[in-house]
């Protein structure tokens, strides 16, 4: 008889921070964290200053050039200064000019320079920030373009040089049900061993839905145009899919070094997520498509690559990761998750529908022996 145990864990712990907001402002030695916000174009970089921390300082740097993105940044931050509960006390420090990144460097007004924004250009700003003696927190992706993918190598090989740190955002490794479905596939007593899988089931699979209207913060989001050009925000196969992909290799095969070889993809698919005129003014506030979607644009909608799945092998253990993008979520609903372990003694598995109403929850089903 096929057992079922369920474990029912709401998203309880937010993904940084541990509930200490106080802003320690006499605190001016060299230890401290000084952000240096660089065009920012994407909310992650203002949720990194969702609540204050102790040993980041107040005063944050922003360069960026003129226009729409800096000015919604700077709103989300207006926001959290204003809120009624526990507002943060950040003191933006703006320049704004086609010089931006110029002016930065020559500043050297912070230590960690904070990209998230359009992912065309990150390559570049992550480069010329890790040259320059910064540390770097970089919202994934970090490229979009095979191209790139040598000078991101060298960028890593550079900030070893000049002992500075270069790190991607992956906030996904503390959500806890995540947390917990690693720790429990490492309990030989319980998970038994990780199975190898085949290419039509693999032992592995993680599936993620977005949405491109979302409230964030409370507030309805107003996502800058380029966000729909997969030439600046990149396919979907390259964008969400990189937190998928770092899930499977930090559960899988944690603590290890892995290198190129020991992947081998099996199969690649992308599909568009068709946007109405109507639909993209409400998420952009644009009354129509701008010239450089015309590429992407059929029969009056828009065809945005945001869909993209794979499969494939890593140091033999299939792995399927795939990410949709609708435009709505369902009323109740948002960004799901769904991630799938195959153990030789039972499955560990996150659901997040509306039978768990939407919440994150762990399952440990299908116990064998």
């Amino acid at each position: 008889m096929k057992k079922l145990i369920i474990l029912i864990l709401p998203l309880f712990l937010a993904a940084c921070g541990t509930g200490n907001q106080k802003q320690e402002s006499a605190k001016t030695d060299s230890s401290m964290v000084k952000l240096i916000t660089v065009d920012p174009g994407h909310f992650h970089a203002a949720l990194v200053q969702k609540i204050m921390y102790g040993q980041v300082s107040p005063d944050v740097h922003v360069y960026a050039p003129e226009g729409p993105d800096v000015k919604q940044h700077l709103d989300k931050i207006i926001g959290y200064n204003s809120r009624a509960v526990n507002p943060t006390k950040w003191n933006e420090i703006v320049f704004t000019g086609a010089d931006f990144f110029e002016k930065m460097i020559s500043e050297n007004a912070g230590n960690v320079v904070v990209l998230s924004g359009n992912n065309r250009k990150k390559a570049e700003y992550i480069t010329r920030s890790v040259n320059a003696g910064l540390n770097v927190l970089a919202d994934k992706p970090m490229i979009i373009r095979p191209d790139d993918y040598e000078a991101l190598v060298a960028a890593f090989g550079a900030a070893k040089a000049k002992d500075v740190l270069l790190y991607d955002i992956m906030t996904e490794r503390y959500e806890v049900t995540t947390l917990l479905q690693k720790l429990l596939s490492q309990k030989p007593e319980v998970f038994g061993n990780l199975e190898n899988g085949t290419e039509k089931e693999p032992a592995v699979s993680k599936i993620s839905v977005h949405h491109f209207s979302k409230i964030v913060s409370g507030s309805p989001l107003l996502r800058p145009v380029w966000f729909f050009d997969v030439e600046q925000q990149g396919e979907g196969i390259v964008d969400v899919t990189t937190h998928l992909v770092d899930l499977v290799q930090w559960e899988c095969f944690p603590e290890q070094i892995l290198n190129p070889s020991d992947v081998k993809m099996v199969s690649a698919r992308r599909w568009p997520t068709v946007i109405t005129p109507e639909e993209f003014k409400g998420v952009t506030g644009y009354d129509s498509f701008p010239e450089f979607l015309s590429k992407d644009v059929k029969d009056g909608k828009l065809n945005v690559f945001s869909n993209g799945e794979m499969i494939y092998n890593l140091k033999g253990v299939f792995a399927k990761v795939s990410v949709t993008w609708n435009y709505r979520a369902p009323q109740g609903g948002g960004d799901t998750h769904f991630s799938l372990m195959h153990g030789s003694k039972c499955d560990l598995t996150i659901k997040q529908t509306a039978d768990e109403k939407f919440l994150p929850t762990l399952y440990a089903s299908n116990v064998r022996g």
